[in-house]
């Protein structure tokens, strides 16, 4: 196999027409990997996606060809997937008010473009689930905020208009079924791109705790920030220790490890109704 790709948390390689995806055990907050693994991260991440795949694959077909046919090695965090072109924009659903979202809802009264209510506050319900894009950086810098038009001008018009109704309908789909399981989807992001026929494929993960902000749903409270169940705990963990959000990043002490590590695992076994 070719080693075609070394991301933030997963490593690309090619064999033959397909890929091998790997997810590790790194975590990266704010675009910089932190030097601190957390155990099984990569073989949770690996389980869910696989999982939610199978959940939504009536809505949207997705790149999985199988996750069993891959190098020993890497068994368990690893999947093998169709080739696809990807869409260079970052599919983006938030069906509350936290973030980045809250900071430019703050400043401007709307969110990539989109007006929202007045008087929202942190961890606000939207009215209804918001497609708000940002651009696919280049590693070492910066994703940035997208408004609708500015994804038509990037991919057309008809092919905007699909990113949009596949992200939303992902998300509520996503939301409702973990809400029947105690979990509040605040937002997530998706990868999408073009099989060799057109037709667009969901790729990279789906609804994990790396790529998704989840909050207990028995103990939501607007007006103040979640208990986080997913990365954004290490995101919080770095800014608490002053960090500059540059590299390098700060290791992160046992007890944080831990306690990321159960995040992930809760969130796998409550959504799933399997034991890890």
């Amino acid at each position: 196999m070719e080693l075609l790709h070394s991301g933030k948390v997963r490593d690309v390689y090619a064999d033959g027409d397909d890929l091998i995806l790997v997810a590790s055990d790194r975590v990266s907050v704010y675009d910089v990997v932190l030097p601190t693994p957390i155990p099984d991260k990569g073989k949770l991440l690996t389980a869910l996606s696989l999982w939610w795949f199978e959940q939504l694959a009536d809505l949207v077909p997705h790149h999985v060809i199988s996750a069993t046919d891959v190098p020993p090695e890497f068994a368990g965090r690893a999947i093998r997937v169709r080739r696809l072109e990807m869409v260079p924009v970052e599919c983006i659903v938030r069906g509350y008010l936290t973030g980045s979202g809250l900071a430019e809802y703050e400043k401007t009264g709307a969110v990539c473009g989109i007006p929202l209510p007045p008087g929202l506050v942190e961890s606000s319900k939207l009215p209804e689930p918001i497609f708000t894009p940002t651009t696919k950086a280049p590693t070492g810098q910066h994703d940035t905020a997208m408004t609708f038009a500015d994804v038509v001008a990037k991919v057309g018009a008809e092919t905007a208009e699909r990113l949009r109704e596949i992200t939303l309908a992902v998300y509520r789909r996503g939301a409702e079924i973990a809400a029947d399981r105690g979990i509040l989807v605040a937002d997530t992001k998706l990868e999408l791109g073009w099989a060799p026929d057109g037709t667009l494929v969901l790729g990279d993960e789906v609804l994990t705790s790396d790529s998704s902000r989840f909050w207990w749903a028995a103990d939501y409270q607007p007006g103040r920030p979640q208990y986080a169940l997913s990365k954004q705990y290490v995101r919080d963990w770095a800014v608490s220790t002053g960090w500059d959000r540059t590299g390098p990043a700060p290791e992160m002490p046992p007890e944080a490890v831990e306690a990321t590590r159960e995040r992930y695992v809760e969130v796998y076994e409550r959504l799933t109704g399997r034991r890890w």
